[in-house]
C-alpha cells in the first residue's frame, strides 16, 4: 500500500499509511483538491478561480490559501505534493492510490483485456458518487464539470460490471450481486435485466424472475418505454430447450438480440452510424406552423449538413407528430439511438427555447438546455439559437459515443465506434495516443472503407505528427494530404473531408488552397467549428488577423466545450499579437494555456505573448514548464512551427530574447 491513498468516489477521503487525514472543513479546499487530482495536465489559476468563486473579492488569495493548506495535508519533508510553476497549478500523486484514476487507467486499457480478479479490485472502488455531497453553491462551472465526471465514472462502473458478470459462472451467488447492482445503475438497459432473468432461470429461481420481470414492467411503464422485448426475451429464455440453455448466453436468443450484444466476435462488422430524430418541437399555445416548426425544420437541415451521423427525415418525424405518439415511443418506431426534443415559448420582450436530448436505448437524458434571447431581430435569434442547438447536439452525441467506444473491447468494435475511440485518443495529444488514434482510425477504414471522417481522422494524426515534429514533417505532411484527399474522394460533401484538406494544404505552404478548402467546409455546414476554427488558425499566422479573431470568436460559440478550444483560444493570440495588441494577447494566451489537454506549443504561444506584453516571470514560468520536456527547445522551434508573415516573425523573436527562449 501507498503512503498516501485517495478516495474520491464516495465520501472524499485522504490517508497516511491507513490513517485518515484532517481535512479543512473548506467545501471549496476539497473540489478544488479533486478536480487537481483528476486533471490530466497542469491548470491555469485564471481557470480555477472561474471554477470555483463566481463573484470573489480576491480569487487569487482565496487559491492561494487553499493552496497553502493544501500544502499542509499533502506535503511530506521528502515529497512536495502540490506543484506551482507561474500561473500554472498541478497535483503530484505519483506513487499514490487514488480510486478514480485507477479506474481510468483501467479505462484507458480496456475494460475487455482486463483479467477477472482486476475486474473485482475496481468493482471494490466504487464507494459511491464521485465526491458525494460536494456540490458548491454559485459555481455553476464546478458544478457541471462534477456532473459530467460522474456520469463518466458510472459509465465506467457499469462496463466493470457487464465485464465481470461475463467472465464468471452465470448462477453463481456472486453473478447475481453484481448484476443486481448492475440493473440499480442502468434501470433500463435491457441487456442487464435479460442477464439476470437468464442467470435466475438457471439458479431455477423462476418465482423470483417473474418478481423481478413484473417490478421491472411498471418500472418501464410510468416511463412509457416499450417493454414488449424484455417480456419476449423471458419467454424465450423460459421456453428453450435444455440442451440450447447449457451453451446459449442471453445474447444469442433471438428476441433478445437487440438488446445484448455478442461478445468476443473478432470478425468484420457491418459499419453503423449513431442515428437521431429531432421530434417537431411545440409552441406553447399548441399550434402548428410558426416559430417552432420553422425551428425543427432548421435543426434538422443543420444536422443532415454536418454527415455526422444518420439525421431521420422531417417528413417522418412530423407524420409522428400528427399522430401525436410520444417522442420517447417514436424513438422507438424509428429505431434511433437518439432523440431530441424542444418547446418554444414567446413572451413580452423575450424568446424561450428549451431542449432535450434522450438517449433512446438508456432513456437517459444526455443535455438539456433553455436558451433566452431577445426577438430583436426574431430571425437573427432563431439563426443563433439553431446554431448553438446544433452544435450542442453533435458535440454531446460524439462525447457518449466516444466514451461507450472506450468501454468496448478493441477487438468488438465496429467501424463507427473505432472511430470514435480513434477520437477519444486523438484529443489527447501525446505522440503515444496519436499513435493510438491513427491505429483505431485506420480499423475504422478496414472495416469501412467508404468512412470519410475516418479519412479525416487519419489525416489528422499525420497533420499532427508534422506540426508537433513527432515524425518526419515532409513523410507525415504527405500523408496527411493522401488521407484527405481520400475522405474528398469519398464523399465530397463532407466539411470534415474539406476540413482535413484544408489543413494538409497548410502543412504544404499553399495558404490560398488551404484557405478555399476551409471555406469551402464551413460552406457546406455553416455549424461546423472546427471548420471556423482552421480558418482561424491559418488567418492569424499570415492571413487577415480580424478575420482569425472573428472566426475564432465564432468558433468557441458553436462549440464552447471543445477538445480543440485550446487552439482556438491561442488562434485569438497570435492574432493579437501581429495588431499589435499585446495585453490582449497575453490574456487570451494564458485561456489557451489553462486548458487541461494544451500541449507545448499552447505553453510556447503563452510565453511569447506575455513576454511582449511585458509580463516576464509569468512568461519564464512557461519557459521553464516547455523546457522540462523539450530542454533544447527556441525560438526557432517555434517559428518553424507555424508560418508567420515577417512582421509577426520578427515580434515572436522579439519576445523570446526577452525570456531567453532566443
Amino acid at each position: 500500500m501507498p503512503g498516501l491513498s485517495v478516495r474520491l468516489l464516495g465520501s472524499l477521503t485522504i490517508s497516511r499509511n491507513g490513517v485518515p487525514v484532517a481535512l479543512p472543513a473548506s467545501r471549496k479546499l476539497r473540489a478544488l483538491f479533486a478536480y487537481l487530482a483528476l486533471a490530466p495536465h497542469p491548470v491555469g489559476r485564471s481557470r480555477l478561480c472561474e471554477l470555483f468563486w463566481d463573484v470573489p473579492n480576491d480569487p487569487r488569495g482565496e487559491l492561494r490559501w487553499c493552496l497553502s493548506k493544501l500544502r499542509g495535508v499533502l506535503d511530506a519533508p521528502e515529497r512536495r505534493r502540490v506543484s506551482t510553476q507561474g500561473d500554472m497549478v498541478a497535483l503530484d500523486l505519483d506513487g499514490c492510490l487514488v480510486d478514480a484514476l485507477e479506474i481510468s487507467r483501467a479505462t484507458a486499457q480496456g475494460i475487455g483485456t482486463l483479467g477477472r480478479e482486476r475486474l473485482r479490485g475496481l468493482v471494490g472502488l466504487f464507494a459511491g458518487d464521485l465526491l458525494d455531497g460536494l456540490e458548491l453553491e454559485r459555481s455553476p462551472l464546478f458544478n457541471s464539470w462534477l456532473i459530467a465526471q460522474r456520469r463518466r465514472f458510472n459509465s465506467c462502473h457499469v462496463a466493470v460490471l457487464e465485464q465481470l458478470v461475463e467472465s464468471l459462472p452465470p448462477d453463481c451467488d456472486e453473478t447475481i450481486g453484481h448484476l443486481d447492482r448492475w440493473v440499480e445503475l442502468a434501470p433500463f438497459d435491457g441487456r442487464a435485466h435479460v442477464t439476470l432473468l437468464a442467470s435466475l432461470h438457471r439458479r431455477g429461481e423462476i418465482g423470483a424472475a417473474e418478481q423481478h420481470l413484473t417490478a421491472t414492467e411498471q418500472l418501464f411503464q410510468s416511463e412509457d418505454l416499450d417493454f414488449a422485448p424484455l417480456r419476449a426475451a423471458w419467454r424465450a429464455i423460459r421456453d428453450q430447450r435444455a440442451s440450447a440453455a447449457q451453451q446459449a448466453q442471453p445474447a444469442c436468443l433471438s428476441p433478445a438480440s437487440q438488446l445484448v450484444a455478442t461478445p468476443g466476435d473478432d470478425g468484420p462488422v457491418e459499419p453503423s452510424h449513431a442515428s437521431l430524430a429531432i421530434m417537431p418541437f411545440a409552441e406553447e399555445s399548441g399550434a402548428r406552423g410558426g416559430l417552432a416548426d420553422g425551428l425543427t425544420h432548421d435543426i434538422i437541415t443543420r444536422l443532415a449538413k454536418l454527415r455526422d451521423f444518420f439525421v431521420i427525415a422531417r417528413g417522418s418525424v412530423f407524420a409522428l407528430a400528427e399522430k401525436a405518439i410520444a417522442p420517447e415511443e417514436a424513438g422507438g418506431k424509428l429505431n434511433v439511438d437518439y432523440v431530441a426534443t424542444g418547446t418554444v415559448r414567446s413572451l413580452a420582450g423575450r424568446v424561450i427555447v428549451g431542449v432535450e436530448l434522450v438517449a433512446v436505448r438508456t432513456a437517459r437524458i444526455v443535455w438539456a438546455e433553455t436558451f433566452e434571447r431577445r426577438p430583436d431581430d426574431i430571425f437573427a435569434v432563431l439563426d443563433d439559437i439553431g446554431d448553438s442547438i446544433v452544435s450542442s447536439i453533435s458535440a454531446e452525441i460524439e462525447t457518449v459515443e466516444r466514451n461507450r467506444a472506450m468501454l468496448k473491447a478493441p477487438n468488438s468494435l465496429n467501424a463507427w465506434e473505432a472511430y470514435h475511440r480513434g477520437l477519444w485518443h486523438m484529443y489527447r495529444f501525446t505522440q503515444a495516443e496519436n499513435e493510438q488514434a491513427r491505429h483505431f482510425f485506420a480499423r475504422a477504414l478496414q472495416l469501412d472503407p467508404t468512412f470519410a471522417r475516418a479519412y479525416a481522422g487519419l489525416s489528422f494524426t499525420h497533420w499532427q505528427n508534422a506540426f508537433q515534429r513527432w515524425g518526419d514533417r515532409d513523410r507525415e505532411s504527405a500523408l496527411a494530404f493522401e488521407s484527405a484527399g481520400h475522405s474528398l474522394l469519398v464523399d465530397d460533401h463532407n466539411p470534415a473531408a474539406h476540413w482535413a484538406m484544408g489543413r494538409a494544404l497548410w502543412l504544404r505552404g499553399a495558404q490560398d488552397g488551404s484557405l478555399v478548402e476551409l471555406q469551402r467546409a464551413v460552406d457546406l455546414s455553416p455549424n461546423f467549428a472546427l471548420g471556423h476554427y482552421a480558418l482561424s488558425f491559418v488567418h492569424s499566422q499570415s492571413g487577415d488577423p480580424r478575420a482569425a479573431i472573428g472566426s475564432s470568436d465564432h468558433s468557441r460559440h458553436l462549440s464552447p466545450f471543445d477538445p480543440l478550444l485550446f487552439g482556438m483560444l491561442g488562434a485569438r493570440a497570435m492574432a493579437h499579437v501581429r495588431l499589435g495588441q499585446f495585453g490582449e494577447a497575453a490574456e487570451w494566451a494564458l485561456k489557451a494555456a489553462a486548458r487541461p489537454n494544451a500541449h507545448a506549443i499552447i505553453l510556447a504561444i503563452a510565453a511569447h505573448c506575455l513576454a511582449l506584453a511585458g509580463r516576464l516571470d509569468e512568461a519564464r514560468g512557461f519557459a521553464a514548464a516547455i523546457r522540462k520536456t523539450l530542454p533544447h527547445y527556441s525560438s526557432e522551434d517555434f517559428i518553424g512551427t507555424f508560418r508567420f508573415e515577417p512582421d509577426a516573425e520578427a515580434l515572436f523573436r522579439q519576445g523570446a530574447r526577452r525570456i531567453g527562449l532566443g
